[in-house]
């Protein structure tokens, strides 16, 4: 049964023109480990507020109160899902749970917002895009990586022809910790780089292999993943929990220019190398003349933003003004089956899986 509860805000004044405005009011289901910011992020927008927060956990809703003691909690899910006064709800919760919850939110008229990865496997992700247009709803999948100052950054050098053809798009992403028992390291890990190559990259892979070990549990902890693209461009992700340091470095290969992308880097987060290699071909293979070209380093500005505070205030603009996100439900089931994929691979100890 629909219930009210409670809530009152619906609309807010537009600080310079004095008008009223409507404020999308999100209910939010998980506050573990990223649910917190997910709350801080939208409650803190001028078109948005979190009317209520559901865990199963008393001492994470003994939290919220503590920061936002008008704020309604329960720990039951369903409250939020069929809520009158709820327009939208993130799902920020474990990955098994996501399509379960994203479709109850669904069928009752509510937009989502849902943690990466989007679901646990391609056809959950295409029921819920289904459902989506046919109760013309809108589904945003958080990547939050696609709105750091670094990514638009690199997107704009490869737009404007800066690296030119892409040769190869090489990352990093290993640390410590933290080990999961729902999921492997590819889909605990991958999924950042796997949404950052499908947003930069304008061609899709068209095949996957993986290959990786489990140490200390039933899951894989370390894994080594390379996607093949048209025109022998080529990705290689390496994500591990093993790792006794925490890297996140990517490097990007192209036709004029080099790029190092180190997200750990407070200022210098990007440089760009002048830096490539040319054949010049002679009637025989031996007559072939390979020439180096070393030129200067530069570090673009990249600008400062929280990606997450820009990601939440696209989602409140996009329902709003009725626009399509370019991280929907589309893009969360690409990355799916890229990682669905990598998994089967895995599992053959890395048999070429095509896409």
């Amino acid at each position: 049964m629909s219930k009210h509860l409670g809530t009152n805000v619906s609309e807010s004044t537009h600080p310079e023109s004095g008008s009223k405005e409507p404020v999308l009011r999100i209910g939010v289901i998980g506050h573990g480990y990223w649910g917190p910011n997910i709350v801080r992020n939208f409650h803190g927008q001028d078109r948005s507020r979190v009317v209520a927060v559901s865990d199963m956990s008393d001492k994470a809703l003994r939290r919220v109160k503590q920061s936002y003691p008008d704020m309604y909690v329960t720990a039951n899910s369903n409250d939020l899902v069929t809520a009158t006064d709820i327009d939208a709800v993130a799902v920020v919760t474990p990955i098994w749970t996501h399509y379960e919850l994203a479709k109850a939110a669904l069928e009752n008229g509510k937009h989502v917002f849902v943690e990466k990865p989007f679901t646990f496997s391609a056809g959950q992700a295409e029921e819920l895009i289904e459902l989506a247009e046919r109760k013309n709803l809108k589904i945003m999948v958080d990547h939050t990586f696609l709105f750091t100052g670094a990514v638009k950054r690199i997107q704009q050098l490869l737009e404007d022809g800066t690296i030119g053809d892409l040769y190869y798009y090489d990352s990093t992403r290993v640390n410590l910790g933290l080990f999961q028992h729902d999921v492997n390291v590819i889909w605990d890990l991958a999924p950042h780089d796997l949404s950052i190559m499908d947003h930069l990259i304008t061609a899709k892979p068209e095949a996957v292999v993986a290959t990786g070990e489990r140490h200390l549990n039933s899951v894989a902890d370390i894994a080594f993943i390379t996607l093949y693209y048209p025109r022998n461009m080529i990705g290689h992700i390496n994500v591990n929990w093993l790792s006794p340091v925490k890297v996140r470095t990517t490097l990007i290969g192209g036709e004029k220019k080099m790029l190092v992308w180190n997200d750990l880097e407070a200022d210098e987060k990007i440089k760009v190398y002048d830096k490539g290699v040319q054949m010049t071909s002679g009637e025989a293979v031996y007559q072939q003349l390979v020439s180096y070209r070393t030129g200067d380093m530069w570090a673009p500005k990249v600008e400062q933003i929280e990606a997450l505070k820009a990601e939440a205030a696209y989602f409140v603009d996009c329902v709003l003004n009725n626009k399509k996100p370019f991280n929907d439900g589309e893009a969360g089931l690409r990355v799916v089956r890229m990682l669905e994929a990598a998994d089967r691979s895995l599992q053959q100890k890395g048999k070429i899986i095509p896409l």
